[in-house]
């Protein structure tokens, strides 16, 4: 009898803990989206346009409410840029703009690029594959681990790139981590090798 008590309360606390965890867990994939004013959007979106076309911004760009965030008096905008039939285009696009849409130039503006002006600059038909065949053949260093490969934006150039980082050598001790390595950045619409780099961490 008394296992039997001590069997039923356990199964009356596992349930109960059962159902709140159900219930606390059922919006654990849901994520706030933030509420944009219309004309705030449409001014966002006019400003992403006016850098890449109508055709590209509706084919490719959209926006991403739940990474936008308002914090008074700015909306800092988030859009996904992404190319069905190239999946290593898959990436953010950043601004800021004020409470009635006017972009903030003083803040950074990432990702958006220039296909209007120079539409040859977004026929990234360079894929991962290739990128690799390029690194290759110049000799990048194998290094002590996978190269790490991405499709990112470039700041300073202002367009996409393949950036290829090979590890040399790297320690791991009570001083942290420290490694050395090169870089290598790749036009995706050309293949040429826009620059090459040292790095290294202390």
């Amino acid at each position: 009898m008394k296992y039997l008590k001590f069997f039923l309360i356990y199964a009356v606390l596992a349930t109960l803990i059962f159902i709140i965890y159900s219930c606390s867990c059922s919006n654990c994939s849901k994520q706030e989206e933030t509420v944009v004013p219309i004309d705030v959007l449409k001014k966002a979106n006019a400003f992403i346009i006016s850098k890449t076309g109508e055709e590209f911004f509706d084919d490719y760009i959209a926006p991403d409410f739940v990474r936008t965030k308002y914090t008074p008096p700015y909306y800092n905008m988030t859009y996904n840029l992404r190319i069905p039939e190239k999946p290593y285009v898959n990436n953010k696009i950043t601004f800021t703009v004020d409470s009635i849409g006017n972009i903030v130039k003083e803040r950074d503006i990432i990702g958006i690029p220039n296909c209007k002006t120079h539409p040859s600059q977004c026929n990234w038909n360079l894929d991962m594959e290739a990128a690799i065949d390029v690194a290759t053949k110049y000799g990048l260093e194998k290094g002590v681990k996978d190269w790490q490969v991405d499709f990112i934006w470039n700041p300073e150039r202002q367009i996409y790139v393949w950036h290829i980082v090979t590890v040399l050598r790297e320690i791991e001790g009570d001083y942290g981590y420290r490694g050395i390595g090169k870089d290598l950045t790749i036009d995706p619409v050309t293949g040429e090798i826009l620059a090459i780099n040292d790095w290294h961490t202390r």
